[in-house]
């Protein structure tokens, strides 16, 4: 569905608002509404199990937010956090160099994307896309242009070269969004950690960050934690939590925000061994994915050209968004090096006495990483469809509708009465909402004619709507209409909380 769509109807039903409306917003900062919060903490509870449940050698654990300063120093960020920044001295307005390169890539790829388009109108069934890409000049040239944009700009970006990096924004005259322009400032460093003081007293000494990742509160706690619950090697830790980073350019709803929520593990791993693990991450965590119904040629891996200088091995898993593939989720072998750093600063032994080996060395780590807002922006984007159905009088007509799944839906029932000024049905569907609502998330609605209650419905993506009509008055049976298929069945009323029950459980995906 289009993307402007998609933010109109997250607004409209109450899945996500901008941060501080009444005051014209917070750029990049977003308020989950009543849905949202049922959706995210749905997603949030499925990673949960997930990994700490059907996983006997993970726990969790919920890290503080603030952290002593040399965390920071120790991991990094404190010098080496920074995104590259320009300026357009004509608008005033500051960019990331490195989205500016992509935008200018993406736009040649949507030219290829629209020659691919047509083709496919033009030969139908017997179009093969791959073939047509590898064999048309004009495609074949615009890719050429491409491939040469990203590397170069990722070579510079290891390199660290912010000349290189202006020059290239000049070779491809990048023009600015905002005033067309290609008069462009140097390219310099930011440092996207948010600080603070502690308590009154400025200076080095009281500085304080939020936290721009979740993992470093997993790597302090290594120890704490091996003990406390007495894993072996290998286990994980895992986390959900919020993380802040100061970004310049935030985009593209909440693909890209100020403040966040990540999803993480750590799975600690004997050194030699992290890349066998790597590779069980990798695959675990694409079937995680594809078990909410998510279809294949939606999904991806990526593998990074350029690795972080402490990995040996990254890969992104990324989802089609209506804006193109993007990362949904990362998997990397980070080494020794985190643990290693912070027991260098710290001085303090942050190692594993593995008793099969008969010795101690630090443990190497295989991460894996999502971000809980990317994943609530893939489910919104993969369920919102816009669809001919047939009516009341068995006409086509047009219904907008979120084809979650059941296990993850934000409300799992709807009870309607078939008329709200009748007391017995009323009545009925009341006793029946009781019921329900002590066992999963409902809604009860009496306002409106039947159809438009089930659009409604249809549009918050709820599985199953039951409504309780004057036959139910008679032998205390309700219709019950499936979501995605629209059929009805008529079933006794008090087998309906087993029924929608046992087709939401959350377990099911598991």
């Amino acid at each position: 569905m289009d993307f402007k769509k998609l933010i109109s109807h997250c607004k409209e039903y109450g899945f996500i608002f901008q941060s501080s409306e009444i005051y014209d917003g917070l750029a990049a900062v977003y308020d989950y509404g009543p849905l949202g919060t049922e959706l995210k903490n749905n997603i949030k509870q499925y990673w949960w199990k997930s990994m700490t449940q059907m996983h006997q050698n993970i726990v969790g654990i919920d890290a503080a937010i603030f952290m002593h300063p040399k965390t920071w120093k120790a991991s990094g960020h404190v010098d080496a956090f920074n995104d590259p920044l320009i300026d357009n001295k004509d608008s005033k307005k500051r960019y990331r160099a490195d989205q500016l390169i992509e935008a200018y890539a993406e736009k040649i790829e949507a030219k290829i994307k629209k020659d691919v388009d047509k083709a496919a109108k033009r030969f139908g069934d017997s179009f093969d896309e791959q073939q047509f890409r590898t064999t048309n000049q004009r495609i074949i040239d615009r890719q050429v242009k491409i491939d040469y944009a990203i590397n170069t700009m990722n070579d510079f970006l290891a390199k660290e070269d912010m000349v290189g990096l202006k020059n290239l924004i000049e070779e491809l005259e990048i023009a600015c969004p905002e005033s067309g322009s290609r008069n462009w400032t140097d390219v310099r460093q930011f440092n996207l950690m948010f600080s603070t003081q502690l308590g009154n007293i400025a200076g080095e000494e009281s500085k304080l960050y939020l936290r721009p990742e979740t993992a470093q509160g997993i790597f302090v706690n290594f120890l704490n934690v091996q003990k406390s619950s007495r894993q072996k090697i290998p286990f994980g830790i895992a986390q959900i939590g919020k993380a802040f980073r100061n970004e310049i350019v935030a985009r593209q709803f909440i693909f890209r925000m100020r403040e966040f929520e990540q999803m993480e593990m750590q799975f600690f791993v004997r050194p030699g061994e992290e890349l066998k693990y790597y590779d069980y991450w990798k695959s675990t965590r694409m079937d995680w994915h594809k078990s909410l119904g998510t279809p294949s040629d939606h999904l991806r891996f990526h593998d990074h050209e350029n690795l972080a200088h402490y990995a040996n091995a990254a890969v992104d898993i990324e989802y089609q968004y209506p804006f193109g593939f993007r990362e949904l989720e990362g998997i990397h072998s980070r080494t020794d090096f985190d643990l290693s750093k912070h027991e260098e600063l710290s001085k303090k032994k942050l190692q594993y006495f593995d008793p099969e080996l008969n010795e101690n060395y630090v443990p190497y780590v295989v991460e894996t990483s999502i971000g809980a807002d990317r994943m609530f922006l893939a489910q919104i984007s993969e369920a919102l469809q816009e669809e001919t159905v047939p009516d009341a009088k068995g006409n086509d007509s047009t219904r907008v509708v979120m084809k979650f799944n059941p296990a993850i839906a934000p409300v799992k029932a709807a009870v309607l009465p078939l008329l709200k000024n009748h007391e017995g049905l009323v009545n009925a569907a009341t006793d029946l909402f009781d019921t329900m609502k002590t066992r999963f998330q409902c809604q009860y609605d009496e306002k409106d004619a039947i159809g438009r209650r089930y659009r409604r419905q249809d549009a918050i993506g709820t599985p199953y709507s039951i409504t309780v009509d004057h036959q139910t008055l008679e032998d205390n049976t309700v219709t019950i209409r499936e979501r995605d298929s629209l059929n009805q069945e008529r079933i006794h009323k008090e087998e309906v909380p087993d029924m929608v029950g046992a087709a939401t459980n959350i377990n099911k995906l598991l």
